[in-house]
């Protein structure tokens, strides 16, 4: 039987430029050039003050873990035990992801441990940051 491939995103014209990023081993935000508020998920206004003028910019790639649940349960493209997390990002937002490069138990992933991004290539088009734990 073959395996089932993880459910893959369908980049839109607003998040293109997060995909790319992610190809070329970035992680990319947003940042409103009226009220400088950073956001997550890309979108073409700003959140907080509706401003269509915004600007795209490389992030350092750095999080730390903010919450997560570990899944026992079989799902297409991922073998249990796995992480759904929630990691804030150094520059404010928040996103949704999984850790990679640990043990999947509460024991190894700590709440507010530091970590960094990293790219996963799915397929010629889809490249997906995890975030992994920094080393030291």
């Amino acid at each position: 039987m073959a395996e089932l491939k993880r459910p893959l995103p369908h980049p839109t014209p607003e998040t293109q430029h997060f995909w790319e990023g992610t190809r070329q081993g970035e992680l990319r935000l947003q940042r409103c050039d009226d009220c400088r508020h950073v956001y997550f998920p890309p979108r073409p206004f700003c959140p907080k003050c509706a401003s269509r003028k915004v600007s795209v910019f490389k992030a350092s790639g750095r999080a730390k873990l903010y919450s997560y649940v570990i899944s026992h349960r079989p799902a297409p493209g991922f073998t249990p035990p796995y992480a759904i997390a929630v990691v804030e990002l150094a520059e404010g937002p928040r996103m949704m992801t999984n850790i990679a490069g640990c043990a999947q138990t509460p024991e190894v992933l700590a709440l507010d441990m530091p970590l960094e991004a990293v790219f996963e290539k799915q397929t010629d088009d889809i490249t997906l940051a995890l975030f992994k734990p920094v080393k030291g």
